[in-house]
């Protein structure tokens, strides 16, 4: 079983190559998963948190560890005859119970996470140190677990919350450190320019993540790449 998931994760990881980003399009449930793991486009699938808890009529910020692990694990089953890797938007990771929830993650079969550096508890953004903490912790388990190529996609929440670019940079640039496969730049109703897409891909190495609606100009403008 390690094997195989660790045989998933590296896969995920191969496919973030410059100038050929990977594209993918959020699920929530297993009837979405399915949909689109049936599509040869689709290389790998993703669980957006907001789209799972409004599936069970719930706010974004109410949906509960138990309830987001069981809905990864429903995916993670109704997508395995597909042979295709999944990431889980894990939010925050849920403060103390990261650890449980990662290792629930992993027993279902999920390859990689979305990992939020704002604490959905407190309201305030994690500390750098913190967030570079929660990764090694992540991966720790994961490589515990078997999983040593186990993928974290670190998102920073600086841009909605008053922070600058430099600082998103500087945040990024450690969460890569500290072993994240790409930085996910969350910016909420702000928008990014394409200007500032390219310093990121810059400063982070081509390893950025971005949500395409939010980009300046058409989702599928090839300049993108």
């Amino acid at each position: 079983m390690a094997e195989s998931l660790n045989a998933f994760s590296n896969m995920l990881k191969a496919l973030h190559q410059p100038h050929s980003p990977v594209v993918f399009t959020n699920i929530y449930d297993a009837a979405s998963a399915k949909a689109v793991a049936s599509l040869p486009s689709a290389k790998a699938l993703a669980t957006a948190s907001y789209a799972v808890a409004a599936t069970a009529g719930l706010k974004d910020d109410n949906l509960i560890m138990d309830l987001n692990t069981a809905a990864a694990a429903h995916i993670a089953s109704a997508i395995k005859d597909f042979q295709k890797p999944l990431s889980v938007d894990f939010q925050d990771g849920y403060g103390d119970k990261l650890e449980d929830g990662i290792t629930q993650l992993l027993q279902a079969g999920v390859a990689g996470t979305n990992l939020e550096d704002y604490d959905n508890a407190t309201k305030q953004m994690y500390s750098p140190d913190e967030v570079v903490s929660r990764i090694w912790r992540v991966l720790d388990v994961a490589r515990a677990a078997g999983v040593p190529d186990f993928v974290v996609n670190a998102r920073c929440d600086t841009l909605p919350h008053g922070g600058e670019l430099e600082e998103v940079i500087q945040r990024g640039q450690r969460y890569l450190a500290a072993g994240a496969t790409t930085v996910f730049v969350w910016v909420g109703s702000r928008g990014v320019s394409r200007a500032e897409v390219v310093e990121l891909v810059k400063k982070f190495d081509v390893r950025l993540n971005v949500l395409l609606e939010f980009v300046a100009g058409r989702a599928d403008d090839p300049r993108i790449s």
